[in-house]
């Protein structure tokens, strides 16, 4: 399974695309849509690069999530894809959310664990509060956060 546009448009809004690079909330240097391999300050890139990126970046949570023998609907895929291209494969898979996917657990409960990481810097930010609802939301296709 891919992402869909409409996931890579989920990415795209809340990570927004800068092609200088730039310490994101985390105090990580990130260019483009979301990229942190090898940034370093004073870094620019083209909108071409950075689309190649983001295509790059997102190729190993495909795998990540295809290699869990888990049937998803597309916007479980997009929404998961989304959660992990920002918070990390790491975090993903040491996350409760992780543990409720492969234990087969209803949906509100996993999406319930999904709105919770809204932290960054070790504090909660609006713009990551509206992502993860944004992100359950889809995994549900519908709104119900």
């Amino acid at each position: 399974m891919k992402i869909s546009q409409k996931g890579i448009d989920l990415i795209k809004k809340f990570e927004g695309c800068k092609l200088q690079a730039y310490l994101c909330p985390a105090g990580v240097w990130t260019i483009g849509v979301g990229h942190t391999k090898g940034v370093k300050k004073g870094m620019v890139i083209t909108q071409q690069q950075a689309e190649t990126f983001l295509k790059e970046d997102i190729a190993p949570v495909e795998r990540v999530l295809n290699g869990m023998g888990i049937n998803y609907t597309q916007n479980q895929f997009d929404a998961l894809t989304s959660w992990i291209f920002n918070l990390g494969q790491g975090n993903f898979k040491s996350s409760t959310m992780y543990k409720y996917i492969v234990a087969r657990k209803s949906d509100l409960e996993i999406t319930d664990q999904m709105v919770k990481w809204h932290n960054a810097g070790g504090r909660p930010l609006l713009g990551l509060k509206k992502r993860r609802v944004e992100e359950a939301n889809m995994f549900l296709g519908r709104e119900i956060y």
